[in-house]
């Protein structure tokens, strides 16, 4: 293993890195244009928005007429993809004023296979999904200014209860089929509000439980009607993995409200009604890496109209199975170079399945894969950072935006567990008991910040600076002392406390390396016994994680957790209870389950848990920045703190990893999840240099 100093020398040296003296090789000829880029833009002025155009705005600024020029290959890719059918010309395939990107360092060459690993199906995906995701709007890469991209421009009103969108005339789906506002409304009503595909709506598509109606009024132009203010909105489909839109040509026709035949439709290709076919291909959620009928009903795939639904994201999934998946560009797809070249560059993604943290550590460090961010911890960086030369591959360290969080299950079903777990003092005196500073040493290199979980991150001025560091003090005594106040002894002498009731406590620490680092939650353990709290350790992977979790089996939720005010504006869920959602800390279940019920189900909570949700919804419908929008923060931050529902560590960096033939990767301000990974990065314009 590679010693502390050469680590804090390489480490020092990565985070000071202005970016990679990239290869300026291009296959491509341009013309008629400046082909300019972010690094030389060539004369072309700014326009209003970084790094990208509208066609009309950038022909002007240029003073050109730019000319379109095809992937080479495009037709032989889109002969992959079953049921698609043979392509009209590029200008029939772009929209009629498609996106125009300046790519970072060069224009890049067409070709190639960009080789990704993921945990497994719908484990660990949301990395390499990052790098061909669409919504209708995204972060540019300064993570503040909120840019155009399947949408070109959209308006709010004076009170922010309607949001208009306008789209790009003459955008087409994957399958040549024409995208309209029709698609964004069918998505709205048809799937999100469903409730035989979503049983509950999300909160993200409610304004405090209240639904929106969205409405179209010309086929480029659709509206959000908001039943409240919710500015917060855009920023969600900037960020969000759910995309804002689905094919209403596609999906529709098995949706009996769309189609009354739909039923016959669908049986006919043996499903057992409509909803089951759209389950089939869409899934019962907005996640966008559910399995297709190529993994779910292979048997069945020449009855069907096609492998997988039609996308607007830069390439389409031709192949799946539970080894990993295929993809290939998309012949439709709404950008272009500078230089007038469609994008994407690359011709296909290749997405293999490795669930073991060690055989995807050992892939990476021989070159194996093109790029890689999600499951990677600060603690992989000594090996990473050791082999970079050997393995041709860069890392970047950069700083996360979510901590590493323990989370007592409020809501547990063992109840003398639960009376323990609900009781702040012991999740106090476990909060205490950590020492942080050892933490930060061992685990995370003395590179950490160490601060409490505050809801917020980074912390905005109404957090008050006491609760950045509540209950962060190393106090083994004070931990005893809580626990002892609350009855947790030692009955049967064996050297570790047991429950009042006399049954032993031994928390089941289960973790997977997706969400947090193995080495943080060995030491959690290791300090909580030093206090008489006895733990088992175990490794699992996300799947199995996350369905303990969804049956409410964990003792303890150990998971990252943290998000910008920008994106919780848009976003509840971190603030209602059970806390999160599937993907992350889901620790008070019953809570959840009294509150959607209306007090008819589940474990009524405390008044504080009340008032986070009363709070949340208040607040995202404030004016930021007024003294009411701050009084609500600052409420919000003291009940989610000082309640100490979640245990906070530190902030880190985390590393990020792309092979150094992959071209035109900048340097990220974050390795993060909430701004939704590579999205803000433009993998369109990535190209691969052999």
């Amino acid at each position: 293993m590679i010693n502390r100093e050469v680590l804090m020398t390489r480490i020092s040296k990565t985070l000071t890195l202005s970016g990679l003296a990239l290869g300026l090789l291009s296959t491509v000829a341009y013309a008629n244009c400046p082909a300019a880029t972010v690094n030389d833009m060539m004369g072309v002025a700014e326009g209003a928005y970084p790094h990208q155009y509208e066609l009309a705005e950038f022909q002007t600024l240029a003073d050109c007429t730019l000319e379109f020029a095809e992937n080479p290959a495009i037709a032989d890719l889109n002969a992959m993809i079953r049921g698609n059918p043979d392509l009209p010309p590029l200008a029939e395939r772009l929209p009629e004023e498609p996106l125009v990107i300046a790519p970072y360092d060069s224009i890049g060459s067409y070709g190639g296979t960009l080789d990704a690993l993921s945990n497994a199906n719908e484990a660990g995906t949301s990395d390499f999904l990052s790098i061909r995701h669409v919504n209708l709007v995204r972060y540019s890469d300064d993570l503040q200014t909120i840019v155009p991209n399947i949408a070109k421009s959209w308006s709010w009103n004076d009170d922010y209860t309607e949001l208009t969108f306008n789209l790009r005339r003459g955008h087409k789906w994957s399958d040549g089929q024409p995208f309209t506002a029709e698609d964004v409304k069918f998505w709205y009503d048809n799937l999100a509000l469903d409730p035989k595909i979503n049983e509950k709506p999300k909160d993200y598509v409610t304004v405090a439980g209240e639904p929106m109606q969205v409405e179209v009024v010309d086929p480029q132009t659709v509206v959000f009607k908001l039943p409240a203010p919710k500015p917060g909105l855009l920023a969600h489909f900037a960020t969000h993995y759910g995309q804002g839109f689905q094919p209403k040509h596609f999906l529709g026709q098995f949706h009996p409200e769309i189609n009354p035949d739909a039923d016959a439709l669908a049986q006919g290709m043996g499903f057992a009604d409509g909803y089951d076919a759209i389950m089939a291909y869409y899934g019962n959620s907005d996640w966008t890496d559910t399995g297709t009928p190529m993994l779910n009903s292979p048997d069945r795939l020449s009855d069907l109209p096609a492998d997988a639904m039609p996308t607007l994201e830069s390439h389409f999934v031709i192949r799946e199975t539970t080894e990993g998946r295929h993809f290939v560009a998309n012949p439709y797809f709404h950008m272009v170079d500078t230089a007038g070249n469609q994008l994407p560059y690359i011709n296909e993604m290749d997405e293999l399945f490795a669930n073991d943290q060690e055989v995807r550590l050992l892939k990476l460090v021989n070159g194996e894969a093109d790029y890689k961010s999600q499951s990677l911890q600060l603690s992989d960086a000594p090996l990473l950072l050791e082999n970079q030369e050997k393995g041709d591959y860069t890392i970047q360290l950069k700083p996360k935006i979510a901590m590493h969080t323990a989370s007592f299950n409020v809501t547990h079903e063992d109840e003398a567990k639960r009376a323990v777990f609900g009781d702040l003092r012991f999740r106090k005196a476990m909060s205490i008991a950590i020492n942080r500073d050892d933490l930060n040493q061992v685990a995370y290199f003395g590179e950490g910040q160490i601060q409490q979980y505050t809801g917020f991150s980074p912390a905005p001025e109404f957090v008050d600076p006491q609760w950045l560091t509540y209950a962060t003090e190393y106090d083994p005594d004070g931990a005893k002392a809580l626990l002892d106040e609350i009855g947790l002894v030692d009955a049967d002498g064996d050297g570790f406390r047991d429950l009042p009731n006399g049954d032993p406590l031994v928390l089941n620490l289960q973790f997977a390396t997706q969400g947090i680092a193995g080495q943080v939650v060995e030491l959690f353990g290791q300090y909580w016994s030093e206090v008489g709290i006895n733990s088992a350790v175990k490794e699992v992977t996300p799947d199995e994680y996350r369905s303990a979790q969804s049956s409410n089996q964990l003792d303890v939720g150990l998971w990252e957790k943290g998000q910008p005010v920008g994106i919780i504006l848009g976003n509840n869920e971190l603030w209602v209870a059970p806390f999160e959602n599937y993907f992350g800390h889901r620790s008070a279940l019953l809570w959840a389950e009294w509150m959607e019920s209306g007090g008819t189900n589940g474990v009524e909570p405390p008044d504080y848990v009340k008032q986070l949700a009363e709070d949340i919804n208040a607040f995202q419908s404030t004016p930021s920045g007024t003294d009411e929008f701050k009084a609500i923060g600052a409420r919000l931050v003291e009940n989610m703190t000082s309640n100490l529902l979640f245990i906070g560590t530190a902030l880190t960096p985390d590393p990020i990893y792309h092979r150094n033939a992959l071209k035109n990767v900048p340097e990220f301000k974050t390795a993060s999840y909430e701004y939704y990974r590579t999205y803000p990065y433009r993998g369109p314009q990535w190209y691969l240099e052999e």
